[in-house]
């Protein structure tokens, strides 16, 4: 993606070197929760992954003497390039259907950070959070979307970006709240599917933001295919299989990887919101 020299979104929070008890609560979205399911399936206690560092660190946040690598601050002016991007998108989007779009703010941390959906490790991997509208993104994430995932390049990791901020739209659309007030009124099976439903139309999203930046000339050759590289690799049905050489369809959360790059190339050949009604679609 050609994104040297170009703008860089002021709404961020820098809490590297901060450090906080590692809890999460309920109501977080996107790629995090692949992160606390792998490692569920791969025979772990998910409550280790959500304890995280409760024991260690009882106190809430204290400064530590941080110095990020200059691969690291690369990286960390990269995502803010993408993040104030899907700012100018989303805000043109809004405006032609007669809305406001309200920026999300992305929050950088290292190894937990406090949110306002309660408090998580890196563990996690990177989420949304509806209660105060932050993406939350240890950018360590991107080796192991490299490495665990097998899914490198750059846009790799502005489509996790993008994914995140889709979730920031339906939260500001009233889609992630009607979905998160059935938990508990539907069975688990029922909800799992609404959750997929979610999950997909954030990866249109995704989608539709690529679209756009592909019509400003912002695109370099494999860029899309780093991006679906990264939407296959985690998928319901691929995380399941690796971890424990079967599938389980009635717990998908997220979708399968198929759907998961089929919504993500539909969002980019349409670019409207209209297009990514996962919820009455008749084939996901």
């Amino acid at each position: 993606m050609n994104w040297k020299g170009r703008r860089q979104s002021s709404n961020v929070e820098d809490r590297r070197g901060m450090k906080s008890p590692a809890v999460i609560g309920g109501g977080i979205g996107g790629i995090g929760i692949i992160i606390v399911l792998l490692y569920t399936l791969l025979g772990g206690n998910p409550q280790d992954i959500l304890n995280g560092f409760q024991q260690s660190i009882p106190t809430e946040q204290q400064s530590s003497t941080y110095i990020p690598t200059a691969e690291e601050e690369e990286l960390a002016s990269f995502v803010k390039v993408v993040l104030a991007d899907t700012e100018d998108v989303w805000t043109e989007i809004f405006k032609k259907e007669g809305m406001t779009y309200k920026n999300p703010t992305l929050v950088l941390f290292s190894g937990s950070v406090q949110s306002g959906c309660g408090t998580a490790s890196a563990s996690v991997g990177p989420f949304y959070c509806p209660a105060d509208q932050k993406l939350y993104i240890d950018l360590s994430f991107y080796q192991e979307l490299k490495n665990q995932f097998k899914a490198p390049g750059d846009f790799a990791m502005a489509y996790v970006v993008a994914h995140e901020v889709g979730h920031h739209v339906q939260t500001l659309l009233g889609t992630s709240e009607k979905v998160h007030a059935m938990n508990g009124k539907v069975s688990q099976a029922k909800y799992n599917k609404y959750s997929v439903m979610l999950e997909l139309q954030a990866d249109y999203y995704a989608g539709v933001w690529s679209h756009y930046v592909q019509g400003e000339g912002l695109l370099e050759e494999g860029d899309i295919e780093e991006a679906l590289t990264a939407a296959n690799a985690i998928g319901d049905d691929t995380l399941q299989k690796e971890a424990r050489g079967y599938v389980v369809p009635e717990s998908f959360t997220h979708g399968t990887s198929k759907q998961r790059v089929k919504w993500f190339e539909k969002g980019f050949n349409n670019g409207t919101i209209a297009g990514g009604d996962t919820f009455n679609a008749k084939d996901l």
